[in-house]
């Protein structure tokens, strides 16, 4: 910022004794220094706002550039997949113009028996049971599931270390 040496602090340091004089030279002194400061943090505030805005500058200038290649993904992701549905729509037209039989025509997949929906739901549930509990599947498969239940009090009193015994090695 500024160059000053110990000697032009001496050299302005005399002359502002013989101009200020020894009586108001620490007030004037102190002024200086506590205005010196905040020029400093002022200074030091500008260049760290002017490095934020080139920073945020640089960070919307990458997000801009990761929007555009996620946009180019994603137009050749729906390409790729309209693709195949047309190659899948073709087949399962030159399947059914093949074929006259009702056995593979379009409206037979679709058709669901109630004992396929019973079906489904009980798998539902049995999956929904396993995901949703806290003892693991394996633990449970080991174990058998509990034979009764033991309430805290009695858990505490069967794990609970015992006193010294009688019993001697002697």
């Amino acid at each position: 910022m500024i160059d000053l040496g110990l000697t032009k602090l001496a050299v302005i340091g005399v002359i502002a004794l013989v101009v200020i004089g020894p009586e108001k030279l620490p007030k004037v002194a102190r002024m200086a220094g506590t205005l010196y400061g905040r020029a400093q943090r002022y200074l030091n505030d500008v260049k760290s706002e002017v490095t934020r805005e080139i920073e945020l500058e640089e960070l919307k200038n990458l997000q801009k550039e990761v929007q555009d290649a996620a946009m180019a993904v994603k137009t050749d992701v729906e390409n790729s997949i309209s693709q195949n549905m047309a190659e899948v729509e073709n087949a399962f037209t030159e399947i059914g113009n093949d074929t006259s039989s009702s056995a593979y025509s379009h409206s037979s997949f679709n058709s669901v028996t109630p004992d396929d929906l019973s079906r489904k739901a009980r798998e539902f549930r049995r999956k929904k049971l396993v995901r949703n509990s806290a003892i693991p599947n394996w633990y449970k498969q080991r174990t058998g599931g509990k034979m009764h239940v033991t309430s805290g009090a009695a858990r505490v009193a069967r794990f609970r270390p015992r006193g010294p015994t009688n019993s001697s090695f002697y």
